[in-house]
């Protein structure tokens, strides 16, 4: 593959990182100007994250959001491995729906409908590549890819093996709201065999993962949790909204369910997020919920992975949902 275009006074370094050689450009350059924080702090943080942050993106197709002038700039999501990727990257050939999103996206198409091509991020050369193209935000869908590789042929995919529901705050609420809630709503996980983990998203609200068996289409996990938003929000109507009209959501918190859509994404906790300040998708103990919660730097995820260890590290397989 020709190497990839350069544009003109940028700085080139060639690296080694996890036993390949990278071309990394322009690691001078700032990427969050409210910190100052360039491209080189950006790939030291992925790098020492590297660990954790593969296991969640293991053998999933990967949407990258990218920043290519900073923060401050223009982003654009990125699904199809570009162009000049390198031959180590394994990619999967993912087919699409005719839309993505209603309901013909609750289950995995047929073979032979049209395809992208996804990279699944699987070492740490990797990752570095991907930072490289300042790809801050990297969002996974609640599936794995089975058999993924160049063929050609679309990659099988699996049955969820996570639900994800999404606290995001309306308007007049904010993390607070979410985490006292996040209670409530992992109470009726738990109630049903769940293990769920809180993940602050970075941004504004936090997710609750609990891991699924796998043995269960993305329209059964997307209805189970529907069905548990929605009453969440009959029993709670002043603190909660299940709908997705943004007008109801003012002075409550949505929970998203749709993410379990087949053809939904989420961002991958242990990510950076393309906000003013650098923030990461970051799993937090449940009492940390209770205390005074804030979204968390790279910084302090590394400090908390040094000193307490990946708190989804003992993730184990979960159950079948009710239906």
């Amino acid at each position: 593959m020709s190497p990839p275009t350069t544009r003109p006074g940028a700085t080139v370094q060639v690296v080694e990182v996890g036993g390949r050689r990278l071309r990394l450009t322009s690691l001078e350059k700032v990427l969050y100007p409210a910190t100052g924080t360039t491209k080189a702090e950006v790939l030291d943080y992925v790098v020492r994250a590297a660990e954790p942050l593969l296991r969640q993106l293991r053998d999933r197709p990967v949407t990258r959001v990218r920043w290519p002038h900073g923060v401050a700039q223009e982003s654009f999501f990125e699904k199809n491995a570009p162009g000049g990727a390198p031959s180590w990257v394994r990619t999967a050939h993912v087919a699409l729906h005719g839309s993505d999103g209603g309901t013909a996206g609750d289950a995995p198409p047929a073979a032979g409908t049209e395809t992208l091509t996804y990279p699944l991020l699987d070492d740490v050369a990797g990752l570095a590549w991907a930072t490289n193209l300042a790809a801050l935000e990297l969002h996974t869908p609640q599936w794995r890819v089975q058999g993924a590789g160049r063929s050609g042929a679309p990659a099988p995919t699996a049955h969820p093996d996570r639900l994800v529901v999404d606290l995001d705050p309306g308007p007049g609420t904010g993390l607070a709201e979410c985490a006292a809630l996040a209670h409530v709503v992992a109470e009726r996980l738990v109630d049903d065999g769940l293990d769920p983990r809180p993940v602050t998203s970075g941004s504004k609200g936090l997710q609750l993962y609990a891991a699924l068996a796998g043995e269960q289409d993305a329209g059964e996990v997307r209805d189970y949790v529907r069905r548990l938003a929605e009453g969440l929000a009959r029993d709670r109507p002043r603190e909660v909204v299940a709908t997705m009209a943004k007008a109801a959501r003012r002075g409550r918190v949505f929970l998203d369910w749709s993410q379990n859509t087949w053809s939904k994404t989420t961002i991958t906790p242990y990510s950076l997020r393309g906000r003013e300040q650098p923030r990461v998708a970051a799993p937090r103990g449940w009492d940390e919920l209770d205390e005074d919660l804030a979204q968390l730097s790279p910084a302090e995820v590394l400090h908390r992975l040094d000193t307490e260890g990946d708190l989804l590290d003992d993730v184990e397989d979960g159950p079948r949902l009710p239906t």
